[in-house]
């Protein structure tokens, strides 16, 4: 195919290749040569231009196929249209010519159409400059008509199209002519000429005035005929025209014609005609049926319809608002008029029609401000028609027109009601200015509807109400108290029992739309409401039935409301229920004989509303359902059940009348069986199976109604065979009236009244419950596949023997409908035995089976023959047997190779693929071959588009079943999909359909393998790109679909072969198509290209942006219909765009994944873009109105800035647009909430790089690099647009606001202002914040927002951007309010809501406050002075403390019951009993699983915050509290210290209760076996614990039960394993400190308490057992020692920092890891573990303690070994100091020097002493000095601490000395310097220890000080050596007896002397020598005076060293008095006047 890509086609090549590939290589050739063009340069083509017009002209007799025709035309367009014309005439005759030629034959065909494609595509592309020759051009076609089969009328239709639009109105002189010929073929009997020809006059109405003034009757006419009879496609190219005709004198380009335009009315008259009458007042010379005064065909209706839309779209939203009430009053009366509502089916079709408009028009086209001005309009509707009501009911006795006026009222009130509820829905809590205004509220009028006589205007109503409570959610709760009273009120009227029964109903069928629910009381007063209903229906005949109706209507509804709500009321349900039916067969008897009809219809009715709310019942409280339950439900079931069977014989009695009743009876029945599980009433199976196959077999029912199911129940892949993509169109709600089966599309509320509580899917606007007739048998199909896998084989045979004798005995229509109910059934019950995993049965029961199905699969109904398929394949799949499947697929072989009609091919060719698609590739492999091969066949037969059509969906099953097994049947079936794509007609877009899922199966099958490179594959790759090019330039959408879905297989598996350019721009285009399918298939595309290359796809989105402007500038296509406008917004404001219009919800969740990957793809990079989108979004619905105070809070700029700059975005955003006529809807809630959203996500996007959140880097590097851009930058905008959103009129939109200001204040609130330092950029959006917060604390605010509300509040409080307390202010007003909620009582606010929701609402307020309380104690200083306090610039911690302060008697209470609630309900279930009965504090009983959720987000603040208050004297104050009132706000609490005041407890039971609950959440949560909890709770809890235990009365409490103590450590050692977060083991470590220290302390307290005893009895002290664990024994028992827990927790964080310490581990392991240094926090946490490790043994006996001697002491040497190498500077590491002390502690311990254990501990501290010198004496040469000194260290705290006994041992002694001297006598003077400071205290120590040091270290100390005296110091750490050296020899001066001190004095004196530098060389000697001079002279001045008879000696005897003291002393005071002067000479003369305040702080 390489060969086909070069501008002139390679002739040579085409030669060589096969004939049956050359087309393939023409269309190739051709493909590229377009691409070519479209960006050649002119000259490059001219050079070329004569050989390619010839080959393309040559191409027109080679019979070309349609892509190959399109492509022809459009490639020699292009060609003229970028080179010369010189030969333009001579295509233009040429193609002419070949129209005129009189050969008809076949051959010549392709030719013609060529020929007719190449005239359009070059008059559309070349406009005017093809001059006067388009006359002879447009004659010539037009005569061409006459003769043209079908395919060349709609080819001449379509290319006079493209003339109109290319020559515009110059081809005005051929308009008539083109008319007249297009009025035959628009009502030609081929209906895609009727589409071409539609499409065409649409065009001609642009360009003649004469089509919509002279001949709009005609045209309109036309267009009735056009769509009688007509498919889709026909009713929606007819509908444009019809629209566009009837819109066209409305335009502005109307405006210019001379002719008389219509008016409005006219045209509403035409629209209303076509609507109610098909037109025939407008037909002169024909119309058939219509003239008849027959009814009006419903395909006129529905395409009327379409064309009421596309009028609308015409003229655009600002039309439609100004002509609103003309507009809803023309449309509404459709339905008022007789013809409109002939049956109650046509009044139902009539009514989902203009409901359509309504949706459509008013649900696409207005913004949310014009939406609830037509709901305004609706409502004055609503009460116009009302008013006609009234009065036609005050004379309907009379006048017989009183009855009828009422009735056509019905239809209209029902759509304006509907629509009503639509538009609230879609508007939620926007629309509450229509509920709270008083003079415009909607409610009246929707309520005075409730009383309207008819039943379908009442249900609407209650819609209607539902529709507005759900949007607004504070209505609830008022609408159903007022319904409840109305009922009480009027409960003698029977249409106000039943319609404030149906709006009771509705209200509480919407409550589980209501996150925040209703108060549970409500649910009471309904049940207490239908209770009465039930009980006094008896009482008044005239309202007996009306009053069970709504007795079992509302309790049916009560159910929806759930468990919690319904369990009360069970045991009085199951009464009613039981009541409801006869308890014996005998009282069943009886009750026949009594009675009349009247009773009989009243008691049918009754027990069909037991039974629905026994369905509602089983369906919503499935939890309550016990077996015990369904024992006894099942008594009145099978009364139920047997009533059946007598009910024949009452209908013969009473009347026919009664057969609704029953039937109604019956479909409650089925409908409650199919909810319970079949073994429940097994024991019935016989009579039920009896009942529901006479149902669906039509027994006793003369109609011929067919089950709605059987569609569904077929495979959806089958839906392109059967047309059923219908179902997925914009037109779905009209267009189901038009399918064949019985009432499709005809549901309607009236149908069944229950439908009004139950749930709707969100889909369905209203529901529609299909009528009974239909419903009945539906709901016996589905209870019948229930019920057949439990059903005896015989029975089985039986029934199928019996469904056959049905079909044979029936006949004509009667028998299709009959065999659609059975198949129905059979699909059901083979479907139900898959599910179970049953079998079908023996031989005969399969044979009887297939038989049944065979003889469906040549049925002529093509939905039957598809329901045999998908049976024989299903039957396959349960029946498992291969030689079944082999029979099977040889039975369809045979009939496929005799077989020549098409039924039968059609049949047994699903059947093939059904085969396969069920049993697998593995399980039908040997028929694979076989059934390829005659597929393959069977798809290139021509002459039947069906069989092909059929043929190759079988084979697109076969593929996608086979797997691997079919690869080598991929190439012949590519290149069949290949050629018939080249050849099929597009006509046959059925055939289409199926190549294209052929094409993805075969994509499918090939799969990673299309990645390759070798010649098959490459082969196959291009084949599918190609077959895929062919399919996205056919005309039909649902093939550009299959396109679209083929591409997106080959870019999943071969990314880098689909070229995006082209494709990215082809899905754009697509995204404004009409068809739903094609945009959603473009957008899913879109989707998937996103996630991987979202930077490519938006690139080759603004691609379109040019090409836009090329064709403005021609001119050409502005107003296409399909016309995506994509502006400098890009391909993301196309998408924002598009959420304002889609309701698909499927699309929307495709729209919102493909917008984020992008974001999260790019929005990092490119900022700006980003968040103009979302700030285009949030500002354009606020530019028309807002908040006034909005500009003051908005960002910094001025007003003048912010006006235009609100301009330049508005401008943006509504680019592209025509202004006037259409501008952009303002974006709705739903796209600002996303927008919203988005925000959020790009905050989220950029937290990648810090620099985002740094303002002084962030504009440093934007200074530098101008196109670098950063978060930090637009902080003002993103203030801004989270404000809008806070403060919408919406409340969801409000939450995410108040979430996106709450990601901006924790992302921004530590980011310092760079020109104010001391200060934070938040500062200055205080008040945008406060704002923002305000309206969220308003009473009617709900309670969801007010709760998020104040959880900002705590952050912005928590996040320290404030100063001092004044700026905080409104946010603690604002807190202080939110209190208010906490009331109970008289004094608490009005409920609207849940129990639930004020829980969530009042834990919010405990948890905002606690989180400010805890931000105030964990911040606060520890220490300040008072100027401190009176400069108060960081008063941030005192201000929140104060803050809080004046609440806190309150809040702590509060907390503490909320905390006690929490417990409770974190209970298991098996101790649900515990539960108070009444509820807690904040929930109630009624609402426990409910609040569980809001506890469990809230608990953990409100834990630390109680914690932190106990600490704070909380625990001191309790006795003052007993005695205080608890408040406002505490009165009244039934919480947890008000149950404790009652039981009169003492001060310290209720601490302990306290203490205890804290400590037992704490370590509940802790406990938990899943590592679920998130790292902040375990963190709070750990703290918590910390903060109780950190005073000594708990520490008390906690040691009161060991085993508490051991439980604690033990969870904090599990704690240890499973969290690895070094500031959760820090909090750990710092709790089990406070349980060691709570050991400590009361050992110490037993200690006392055996001191005291001690005194009193000495014979009993001696017999006491040691205190402390171990005891005698010294046995440390795990599980029962808190020391052996301590220690387990030690050593976990240990081994885990420092795993050489684990002995079992390799020695290569532990050397290995000894040099890894360890953080900081690592650090602290070693060391945390080191110091608990030693005061284990203070917890022991003596015995005890040597039993953990051992482990501590190796730990803590190993400790001490390991982290001495990790730092080289001087200080020593935190671990290794801790050791150090630890070892002193040790060491020093009074257990060492305790007779019964001291021997072992002198011999465990001995070993000790050996072990650090054994490691000392292994260091190399490359040790570091710092571990030498470590060991010097560790040996001098032994030796200074430890007995004497311990070092004095002769040879640890020796060591030890020899250690100093290796240290003293190393080269590193920061090691010596550390050996004299170590050795100065060691020399102070015990006389017998230190002398062996002193007798061997002073010598060498002396000697190197006479040294220095000859080497002066060089370096300064020398010099400190040196001196340090002196201090050590003056330590043991006065160290030494008076007598022997002269000797040292001797040696102290000289060395010093010799030290000091002659006066007249000090000024110019050495710093250093200089320093030393003066620190000996110092010392020498001091000795004198200290040992003045010594020192006298010494300098007497030495009279040189007297001099140079003396010259020494002489100098140093000549130089201070020279200091002395010069300090007094520059100081400045006092001032006479002395100033009394200091100002020496002042700055400025």
């Amino acid at each position: 195919m390489e060969l086909a890509h070069s501008l002139l086609l390679n002739e040579e090549a085409l030669g060589q290749i096969n004939e049956a590939k050359r087309p393939i290589f023409i269309y190739e050739w051709l493909r590229f040569l377009d691409k070519v063009l479209a960006a050649a340069h002119k000259a490059d083509v001219k050079e070329h231009q004569k050989k390619l017009v010839e080959q393309l002209n040559g191409q027109m007799h080679c019979s070309p196929g349609p892509p190959t025709r399109k492509l022809l035309g459009k490639c020699l367009a292009n060609l003229y249209s970028v080179g010369d014309t010189f030969s333009l005439f001579e295509t233009v005759n040429n193609c002419v010519d070949i129209l005129k030629n009189k050969d008809d034959s076949p051959s010549y065909l392709p030719t013609r159409l060529a020929a007719v494609e190449i005239l359009g595509a070059i008059h559309e592309k070349m406009g005017r400059m093809v001059g006067s020759s388009f006359i002879d051009t447009v004659q010539t076609l037009l005569k061409a008509m006459k003769n043209a089969e079908s395919q060349g009328r709609c080819e001449i239709m379509l290319a006079l199209e493209k003339i109109l639009m290319g020559l515009g109105s110059a081809a005005a002189s051929q308009h008539k002519d083109i008319y007249k010929v297009a009025r035959g073929c628009l009502v030609d009997r081929s209906l895609v000429v009727r589409v071409a020809t539609a499409k065409c006059l649409t065009q001609l109405v642009n360009e003649a005035p004469f089509m919509y003034t002279s001949e709009l009757d005609r045209v309109a006419s036309l267009c009735f005929q056009a769509m009688d009879g007509s498919n889709y496609d026909v009713r929606c190219a007819v509908a444009r025209l019809l629209g566009v005709t009837m819109a066209a004198p409305f335009t502005p380009k109307a405006a210019t014609a001379r002719m008389k335009k219509p008016s409005l009315d006219d045209v509403f008259s035409v629209l209303s005609s076509g609507f109610l009458r098909g037109g025939s007042g407008f037909l002169k010379g024909g119309g058939g049926e219509l003239l008849k005064g027959g009814e009006v065909r419903r395909e006129v209706r529905v395409g009327v319809t379409q064309a009421h839309v596309v009028f609308v779209m015409t003229l655009g939203g600002p039309w439609l608002e100004r002509n609103m009430s003309v507009f809803l009053t023309h449309i509404l009366d459709l339905l008022a008029s007789p013809k409109a509502t002939p049956t109650h089916v046509d009044a139902v079709y009539s009514r989902k029609c203009v409901s359509f408009m309504l949706r459509a028009v008013l649900g696409k086209l207005l913004g949310e401000k014009a939406q609830i001005a037509a709901a305004r309009e609706l409502c004055q509707f609503v009460s116009k028609q009302m008013a006609v009501v009234d009065d036609a009911s005050s004379r309907a006795e009379s006048d017989s027109r009183g009855a009828a006026d009422i009735s056509n009222t019905q239809h209209s009130l029902v759509c304006a009601l509907q629509e009503l509820g639509s538009l609230l829905q879609s508007l939620q809590t926007c629309a509450a200015p229509l509920v709270t205004e008083a003079n415009s509220s909607i409610i009246e009028p929707v309520i005075s509807v409730l009383l309207h006589p008819s039943i379908a205007a009442r249900l609407a109503a209650a819609w209607c109400l539902r529709c507005i409570a759900v949007a607004l959610p504070s209505q609830m709760t008022p609408l159903i108290d007022r319904c409840a009273d109305r009922m009480n009120t009027l409960k003698s009227s029977p249409e106000a029992v039943s319609g404030y029964s149906y709006a009771l109903a509705a209200l509480i069928g919407g409550v589980h739309q209501c996150p925040l629910g209703i108060p549970h009381s409500k649910g009471k007063l309904v049940f207490s409401i239908a209770e009465e209903l039930l009980r006094t229906a008896t009482q008044n005949s005239r309202m007996s039935m009306q009053r069970t109706q709504a007795g079992w209507l509302l309790l049916g509804a009560l159910m929806t409301l759930g468990p919690p709500s319904v369990k009360p009321h069970v045991p009085r349900m199951l009464l009613l229920w039981r009541n409801a039916f006869p308890r014996s067969k005998q009282e069943l008897e009886g009750e026949k004989a009594r009675g009349d009809a009247f009773t009989w219809q009243v008691t049918l009715e009754g027990r069909a509303g037991a039974l629905c709310a026994m369905r509602s019942f089983v369906a919503h409280c499935s939890e309550l359902l016990t077996d015990d339950v369904t024992r006894r439900l099942m008594t009145p079931l099978e009364c139920a059940m047997t009533m059946m069977a007598h009910i024949p014989s009452v209908i013969k009695s009473y009347g026919a009348h009664l057969k609704a009743s029953a039937a109604m009876v019956r479909l409650r029945l089925y409908d409650i069986l199919a909810l319970l599980p079949p073994t429940a009433y097994e024991g019935s199976f016989n009579a039920l199976l009896r009942e529901l196959v006479a149902e669906f077999t039509l027994t006793d029912n003369p109609a011929n109604t067919t089950t709605s199911l059987l569609r569904s129940m077929c495979h959806t892949d089958d839906t392109r065979i059967l047309g059923s993509w219908l179902e997925e169109t914009d037109h779905k709600s009209v267009e189901d009236q038009l399918q064949p089966n019985s009432a499709s599309g005809s549901g309607a509320l009236e149908h069944d009244p229950s439908s009004i509580y139950l749930r709707v899917d969100q889909t369905v606007a209203v529901p529609g419950p299909l009528p009974l007739g239909v419903a009945v048998i539906d709901a016996s199909v589905a209870l019948f596949g229930v019920v057949f896998p439990h059903v005896a084989q015989k029975h089985r045979l039986q029934m199928l023997e019996h469904f056959a004798e049905c079909i044979r005995q029936a006949k004509s229509q009667r028998q299709q409908a009959v065999q659609m109910n059975i198949f129905t059934a059979v699909l059901s019950a083979l479907k139900g035995l898959a599910d179970n995993k049953g079998g079908l049965g023996g031989k005969e029961i399969i044979r009887q089976a297939n038989e049944l199905i065979m003889n469906a699969l040549m049925n002529p109904n093509p939905i039957l023959r598809c329901a045999a398929g998908e049976a024989l394949g299903r039957m396959a799949q349960v029946v498992g047997d291969s030689a079944f499947i082999a029979q099977q697929a040889q039975n369809s072989f045979d009939k496929l190779k005799s077989a020549r009609d098409a039924v039968s091919r059609t049949g047994h060719s699903l059947a093939l693929g059904c085969l396969h698609r069920y049993v697998g590739g593995m399980g039908s492999g040997q028929h694979l071959n076989t059934s390829v091969s005659i597929l393959l066949a069977l798809a290139q037969d021509s002459s039947s588009p069906v069989v092909q059509a059929w043929a190759l969906h079988a084979l697109a099953l076969i593929s996608d079943s086979g797997g691997p097994m079919f690869r080598s049947y991929v190439e012949p079936s590519l290149s069949l999909v290949l050629q018939l794509s080249l050849t099929i007609p597009p006509a046959h877009t059925e055939v289409h359909q199926c190549l294209g899922k052929c094409l993805e199966a075969l994509i499918t099958t090939l799969g990673p393998e299309l990645q390759g490179n070798s010649g098959a594959v490459a082969t196959a790759r291009t084949s599918c790109l190609v077959a895929c090019a062919i399919m996205q330039d056919h005309p039909d959408s649902l093939v550009q679909t299959e396109a679209i879905s083929c591409l997106q297989q080959l870019h999943l598996f071969a990314p880098r072969h689909v070229n995006l350019s082209s494709l990215v721009p082809n899905l754009c285009r697509h995204l404004g198509s009409t068809h739903l399918l094609l945009r959603r298939a473009a957008v899913a595309c879109l989707r998937q290209l996103a996630q991987r290359e979202a930077r490519e796809v938006c690139e080759y989105a603004m691609t379109l942006v040019k090409e836009k402007d090329v064709k403005l500038k021609t001119g050409k296509d502005e107003n296409a219909p399909e016309e995506v406008n994509i502006t400098e917004t890009g391909l993301e404001g196309v998408l924002f765009g598009m959420l304002d219009k889609e309701v698909d919800q499927k699309l929307r969740k495709d729209i919102h994944d493909t917008l984020l990957s992008m974001l999260q793809s790019l929005a990092a990079d490119n900022l700006s873009h980003w968040l103009q989108l979302s700030r285009d979004v949030l500002t354009a619905a606020t530019d028309t109105g807002g908040p006034p105070k909005e500009k003051a809070l908005l960002g910094r700029k001025d007003d003048k800035e912010d006006k235009e700059e609100d301009d330049d975005d508005t401008a943006k955003f509504h680019a592209g647009g025509e202004a006037k006529t259409h501008p952009t809807v303002a974006p709705r809630w739903p796209t600002r909430m996303f927008a919203t959203d988005c925000v959020r996500k790009i905050i989220q996007a950029c937290e990648g790089n810090p620099i985002n959140f740094d303002l002084r880097k962030a504009k440093e590097l934007k200074a530098s690099y101008q196109t670098v851009d950063f978060l930090v930058l637009h902080l003002s905008e993103l203030v801004r647009m989270t404000f809008i959103a806070a403060t919408a009129d919406n409340d969801q939109l409000r939450q995410y606001g108040l979430q996106a200001i709450q990601d901006v204040i924790t992302k921004f609130a530590k980011v310092p202002e760079p020109e104010f330092p001391g200060h934070f950029i938040m500062e200055q959006y205080q008040a945008q914040v406060g704002a923002a917060l305000r309206p969220a604390f308003t009473p009617d605010t709900p309670s969801d927002v007010t709760a998020m509300a104040c959880e900002v509040c705590s952050t912005w409080i928590a996040s320290g951007v404030f100063v001092d307390l004044n700026d905080l202010k409104r946010i603690q007003q604002l807190m202080v309010s939110s209190l208010a909620k906490l009331k109970r009582g008289k004094d608490a606010p009005s409920q609207l809501y849940s129990e639930s929701a004020s829980s969530m609402e009042k834990l919010a307020v405990l948890k905002a406050w606690a989180e400010v309380y805890v931000v105030a104690m964990t911040k606060q200083p520890q220490s300040k002075t008072p100027e401190d306090e009176t400069e108060n610039d960081e008063g941030e911690p005192e201000s929140l403390l104060t803050m809080v302060q004046p609440e806190l008697p309150s809040l702590s209470k509060h907390w503490l019951a909320a905390l006690k609630d929490y417990a409770l309900l974190a209970l298991p279930p098996e101790f649900s009993s515990q539960l108070p009965t009444e509820g807690g504090a904040f929930y109630s009983a009624e609402a426990v699983d409910s609040a569980r959720p809001h506890y469990r987000r809230a608990w953990p603040p409100i834990l630390y915050a109680a914690a932190l208050w106990l600490n704070d004297g909380g625990f001191a104050h309790v006795a003052a509290e007993k005695d205080e009132d608890l408040g406002p706000l505490g009165a009244g609490m039934g919480g947890f210290d008000g149950s404790m005041l009652q039981k009169k407890k003492t001060p310290e039971e209720i601490n302990s209760d306290r203490f205890h609950l804290i400590l037992g959440i704490c370590i509940e949560a802790l406990c938990s076996p899943h590592a679920s909890q998130p790292l902040e709770t375990v963190s709070t809890c750990l703290h918590a614990m910390h903060k109780l235990l950190d005073a000594p009365w708990p520490r008390s409490q906690l040691v009161t039960d060991r085993a508490i103590s051991i439980e604690v450590l033990n969870v904090l050692h599990r704690l240890l394993l499973t969290r690895d977060a070094l500031p959760i083991q820090l909090a750990i470590m710092s709790v089990a400190r406070q349980v060691i220290l709570a050991a400590k302390e009361q050992l110490q307290e037993d200690k006392k308490q055996l001191e005291s005893k001690e005194d009193k009895a000495d014979k009993l002290d001696a017999k006491a057992a040691p205190v402390g664990e171990g005891g005698d024994s010294g046995d440390i028992v795990p599980g029962k020692s808190s020391v052996f827990a301590a220690l387990e927790v030690c050593l976990c964080v240990l081994i885990r920092q420092i795993p050489a310490l684990n002995p079992s581990m390799p020695a290569q392991l532990q050397n290995g890891g000894r040099r890894q240094g360890l953080g900081e926090e690592a650090n602290q946490l070693v060391s945390a573990a080191v110091a608990i490790m030693a005061d284990l043994p203070q917890l022991c006996s003596p015995k005890g303690s040597v039993s953990v001697l051992p482990t501590i002491l190796f730990l803590t040497t190993g400790v001490l070994r390991e982290t001495s190498s990790q730092a080289g500077e001087a200080r020593l590491p935190l671990p290794v100091s801790t050791a150090l002390q630890s070892l002193k502690s040790l060491a020093s311990s009074p257990l060492a020097r305790d007779d019964t254990c001291a021997a072992e501990w002198t011999r465990l501290l001995q070993s000790t002493l050996a072990t650090i010198l054994d490691f000392s004496s292994k260091q190399d040469g490359s040790g570091s000095g710092v571990e030498q000194v470590t060991t010097l260290l560790a040996l001098a705290m032994l030796i200074m601490a430890s007995p004497q006994q311990v070092t004095t041992a002769p040879n640890l002694q020796e060591q030890c000395i020899d250690a100093f001297k290796k240290a003293w006598q190393s080269d590193n003077p920061q090691l010596q310097l550390k050996c004299l400071q170590t050795l100065s205290s060691i020399f102070q120590a015990d006389v017998v220890v230190a002398t062996p040091y002193i007798h061997t270290m002073g010598p060498l100390v002396v000697e190197r000080l006479q040294e220095a005296s000859r080497n002066k110091p060089s370096t300064d750490m020398e010099l400190a050596t040196v001196l340090e050296a002196l201090k050590l020899l003056e330590t043991l001066v006065a160290m030494t007896e008076d007598h022997l001190r002269v000797h040292l004095v001797n040696l102290l004196v000289p060395i010093q002397v010799s030290y000091l530098v002659d006066s007249s060389l000090l000024q110019s000697t050495g710093k250093l020598s200089r320093t030393l001079h003066e620190k000996a002279l110092q010392n020498l001045l001091k000795i004198g005076p200290q040992y003045p008879a010594a020192f006298k000696s010494v300098i007497t005897s030495a009279p040189d060293l007297k001099a140079k003291l003396e010259a020494a002393i002489r100098a140093s005071q000549a130089s201070k008095a020279a200091s002395t002067k010069q300090s007094k000479a520059a100081q400045p003369a006092q001032p006479s006047i002395k100033l009394k305040m200091n100002f020496s702080n002042f700055t400025g």
